[in-house]
C-alpha cells in the first residue's frame, strides 16, 4: 500500500534512506530535514512497516525534484520503486507542475518514466541552494534528469 507519509514514519524513512546514504548511493537526510518536508513523502507499507520512501519537493513555480526515493532491500524489483516514483509525478501533475527533475546514480532506472539526461547547469537553483552546502559538492557524481509534464 502506498499513502502519505506522517511524522510517525520519519524514523523509519530515515533508517531507509541511511541505509543507501552509508553505501554512497544516495545522500543522507537529517531528521530535521525529514520532519521539515514530511508532507513532501510518499511511502510503500507492507505489514505496518514502511518498505519504501519517496519524496516530491517543489522547486519553483513550475519545476519539483524527486528525491530520497529507497526501497527495502528485499522488496528491490517488485515494482514498489515505480509506484512510488509515478505516485510522486500524479501528485506533480495534480499541482500544476510542468518539469520534474531528478539528480540519481542509477539514471537508467528514470529514463524507463521519460526522464532525459540534463546538464546540472540548467538547474540554478538546486545547484546553489542545497548543493552548494553537500559534502559532495563539486565532485558529485549524481546524473540530473528532466521530465516534462
Amino acid at each position: 500500500m502506498i499513502r502519505k507519509a506522517t511524522v510517525r514514519d520519519v524514523k523509519a524513512i530515515h533508517a531507509l534512506i541511511s541505509h543507501y546514504a552509508q553505501r554512497n548511493l544516495m545522500l543522507a537526510r537529517s531528521f530535521s530535514e525529514l520532519y521539515e518536508h514530511i508532507r513532501d513523502f510518499w511511502v510503500y507499507v507492507h505489514n505496518k512497516r514502511i518498505a519504501g520512501c519517496c519524496a516530491l519537493y517543489v522547486s519553483w513555480d513550475d519545476l519539483a525534484e524527486v528525491k530520497s526515493l529507497a526501497v527495502e532491500s528485499k522488496f528491490r524489483s517488485k515494482g514498489i520503486g515505480s509506484a512510488l516514483v509515478l505516485k510522486a509525478l500524479e501528485e506533480a501533475l495534480g499541482l500544476g507542475l510542468k518539469r520534474i527533475f531528478v539528480l540519481t546514480y542509477v539514471p537508467g532506472f528514470f529514463k524507463r518514466f521519460g526522464f532525459k539526461r540534463l546538464n546540472k547547469k540548467y538547474l540554478p537553483h538546486k545547484i546553489w541552494f542545497e548543493c552548494c552546502s553537500c559534502p559532495k559538492f563539486p565532485d558529485c557524481k549524481e546524473v540530473a534528469l528532466m521530465k516534462k509534464i
